[in-house]
């Protein structure tokens, strides 16, 4: 594309001129384009959102503490029950949210059909929680080994959380 004049006077140099309408047109539909999208840009919405507090909700769970004595006694929180009303308490506490936590202190001679049933009523029940209370044997303290089977040291830790 050769820019030159019109007067032929026998120049033949080229114009150092740029053109400049092809760029105001094309600058005044980008003005024209920004006009217009200018005010869709700025539309909004109210919406009442609500408001959360940064404070979380503490729920302590409930923890039922029953105990097994030698001879066979239940205790439900220090209070003596009997093992045939022991369903109906269990029940009674699986419909409760959040779920209590069972937590089972047994003698050391407590005998195990005792606690099995123990275990079965709960688990039929629907309680999901189920914990055993221990305490610390004298192999512990002194940091020895564990006792054979049949020892008669209780065993150690608390075991929260087993699933019957």
């Amino acid at each position: 594309m050769a820019f030159g004049s019109f007067d032929n006077k026998g120049d033949n140099h080229t114009m150092s001129e740029i053109n400049m309408v092809p760029l105001i047109d094309v600058m005044l539909v980008l003005l024209v384009i920004f006009i217009i999208t200018a005010p869709l840009l700025s539309h909004s919405i109210k919406i009442n959102l609500p408001q959360a507090t940064a404070q979380p909700v503490e729920m302590k769970p409930q923890v039922i503490d029953l105990a097994v004595n030698e001879a066979g006694q239940l205790f439900w929180d220090e209070q003596p029950v009997l093992m045939e009303n022991l369903q109906q308490r269990f029940a009674a506490e699986s419909g409760k949210d959040p779920q209590p936590e069972l937590r089972i202190r047994a003698d050391l001679n407590t005998r195990y059909e005792i606690l099995a049933q123990i275990m079965s009523s709960a688990k039929a029940a629907g309680l999901k929680k189920l914990g055993f209370i221990t305490r610390p044997g004298e192999h512990a303290a002194a940091g020895g080994n564990p006792p054979a089977a049949g020892g008669n040291a209780p065993a150690t830790g608390v075991n929260p959380a087993v699933k019957p």
